[in-house]
């Protein structure tokens, strides 16, 4: 009874997901919906520099040199990936890690099912290696109007659904010791769903 309640819940959010999307997520004001050689325009024209070499593009974003890869389904954009260019320490990670916690938890242009801090004892390095951990944060955008709308059960469902399209996360990756963030930023109605199996 469980597996086809939860197969009837999964078919009803399939069907309005899609025909509910108002917006997609945005990345620096752009909206991740085109293609990708015109979302690597849209951010050239930001100031962004392309490197044919490593298929991405380099620059600064929230402070920090970073590269910037942008992924397709089908040469639709679904996620851009923000990855720090100079890795850091486990301290300076920490710090960074809390940082960017608190600059999206006070952002009124995002919101949060979770807290998401580390403390200052937490040894992060030790938790990688040994439990395979993996310290991530994630956010949802909000468009302007999602917090000004009153809305019934039903539109709530779709803001739900809607806003869940919208998602905002990151982690920390270690490599050889060094520590980077990865920062995505996902359109989850362009991810491949299986339409080519």
């Amino acid at each position: 009874m469980k597996k086809l309640l939860s197969l009837i819940v999964m078919l009803l959010l399939s069907e309005i997901v899609p025909a509910q999307q108002k917006s997609v997520t945005k990345f620096l004001g752009i909206p991740m919906d085109g293609y990708k050689s015109d979302m690597i325009g849209k951010l050239k024209e930001k100031g962004y520099t392309y490197d044919s070499a490593y298929d991405c593009l380099k620059g600064e974003f929230n402070g920090r040199d970073v590269h910037i890869y942008v992924g397709t389904n089908n040469n639709k954009v679904y996620r851009i990936m923000v990855a720090d260019a100079v890795p850091s320490n486990e301290s300076d990670i920490k710090i960074r890690f809390n940082n960017l916690c608190q600059q999206f938890s006070e952002n009124d242009r995002y919101f949060s099912l979770g807290k998401y801090t580390l403390s200052e004892d937490e040894n992060i390095s030790y938790e990688m290696t040994v439990h395979n951990k993996r310290y991530q944060a994630a956010y949802y955008q909000l468009e302007t109007n999602d917090a000004d709308t009153e809305q019934n059960l039903d539109e709530q469902d779709s803001f739900i659904a809607d806003m869940m399209n919208r998602s905002v996360w990151f982690m920390i990756d270690e490599r050889y010791g060094r520590y980077y963030i990865l920062m995505y930023y996902d359109n989850v109605c362009n991810q491949a769903n299986g339409e080519d199996l």
